[in-house]
């Protein structure tokens, strides 16, 4: 069972292996929601998740025969870094089976800890299938990621540090995978104070525990595909349900879509980068049906390569009009590009790029065709450009992502 003990003894054992992540109030957050919004920055770890705890605790309560046998887990990453980081304190070999789908950034942070990485599968459910058989076959020492109520008493270690540094909070926003960091905050929170709420949040293409809620008993989703890989879990934990189900106040899920969003707003108001999984609490703030209380976003995890990064981006200042391209057209003769160029200047609006079609039309006497990918402040300053764009008759139309005029 999860007991206030284990949960103090938890709490002084991790204490060895992280970083202090203090609470961050947020005043764009803050003033976007009605509430008072403190962020907890468990990106700032050093494994760069909240994972070490769990897994520091879970191999600190293991015998040193267990240990002696070699551990092996499953990940899509972050709970891999922990574990494998953890082994190395302790000395011992640890093999990690992560999903081959795993961006390459935290393969090579999970080698980089002296582990044994072996990559297979689509998805985390697969690659934790796999690891039990390597466990069964070679006698190691299997740690699950979630499943696990030690595990899931070390995450529940951040409920302890957010309660003491803000004992008057009211909700605690959690990301949710398999549910061990969901498990540990809500139980903990509950045994300190009844009264927090404590609402878990899913990637809607990944909801497996709000299914499994809704069902009265633990479920397995078709398909867990969503780009917060940290959360693509099928099916959540069996040992955990029954505390999800007695600790957790609601549910809240959040499409793709909105962590894009999310990750800019975090990125150019608190200058932080974050996972998309670490961005579902983020995400949920707007979507908390309360003013006027003390709300504590737990960031889990910061472990995003540069190339999803850069994609993310891309698509997060096209999500805000911030970047858009439109077509135009225009007679192909000298001085129509600069003349379109300062109309464009005169708005304030930036070009990125130009596409210069001349084969639009048959007739090369009569219009070209003419792309412009620009930066602009936000959709009043995009529509503002299009709409002059109409007056000096370019008979403008915006291009989609997929590069149609729409």
């Amino acid at each position: 069972m999860m007991t206030l003990e284990k949960f103090e003894e938890a709490t002084e054992i991790v204490q060895k292996v992280t970083q202090e992540t203090k609470l961050l109030y947020s005043e764009y957050f803050s003033s976007q929601t009605g509430n008072k919004v403190y962020l907890k920055p468990e990106n700032m770890q050093k494994t760069g998740a909240y994972k070490i705890r769990g897994a520091y605790y879970k191999i600190s309560t293991l015998t040193d025969e267990e240990r002696a046998k070699g551990l092996i887990t499953a990940s899509a990453g972050n709970h891999a870094q922990g574990v494998a980081y953890a082994a190395k304190q302790y000395g011992v070999k640890a093999t990690i089976v992560m999903p081959t789908v795993t961006p390459l950034m935290k393969v090579n942070r999970t080698k980089s800890y002296g582990a044994d990485v072996v990559l297979y599968g689509d998805v985390y459910d697969d690659a934790c299938a796999y690891a039990l058989k390597l466990a069964e076959e070679n006698g190691y020492t299997f740690i699950h990621p979630f499943d696990d109520l030690d595990v899931a008493t070390g995450q529940g270690t951040i409920a302890m540090e957010i309660i003491k540094e803000l004992p008057t909070v009211d909700y605690i926003l959690v990301p949710v995978g398999g549910g061990g960091l969901l498990t540990g905050i809500s139980t903990l929170a509950k045994m300190l104070n009844p009264k927090i709420k404590v609402i878990g949040v899913e990637p809607a293409p990944a909801a497996c525990m709000k299914a499994s809620l809704e069902a009265g008993h633990v479920v397995t989703l078709p398909s867990a595909k969503t780009i917060a890989d940290g959360t693509a879990v099928k099916t959540p934990g069996e040992k955990l349900f029954p505390y999800v189900q007695e600790n957790v106040d609601d549910i809240i899920t959040i499409p793709d879509e909105e962590l894009i969003v999310a990750f800019l707003d975090l990125m150019e108001n608190h200058k932080m980068v974050a996972e998309n999984s670490g961005l579902l609490s983020i995400a949920a703030l707007k979507h908390m049906n309360v003013t006027g209380k003390k709300v504590v976003s737990v960031i889990s995890g910061g472990n995003m390569d540069v190339i999803t990064m850069s994609s993310v981006v891309q698509h997060g200042l096209i999500a805000r009009d911030r970047v858009f391209t439109v077509s135009v057209l225009l007679p192909d003769k000298p001085g129509q590009l600069v003349r379109v160029a300062s109309l464009i200047a005169e708005k304030q609006a930036n070009v990125i790029s130009l596409e210069h079609n001349q084969f639009y039309s048959i007739n090369r006497n009569d219009l070209v065709e003419l792309r412009i990918t620009m930066e602009a402040f936000g959709t009043d300053h995009k529509n503002e450009v299009v709409a002059m764009l109409q007056s000096e008759g370019f008979s403008p139309k915006l291009v989609d992502r997929k590069g149609r005029t729409v």
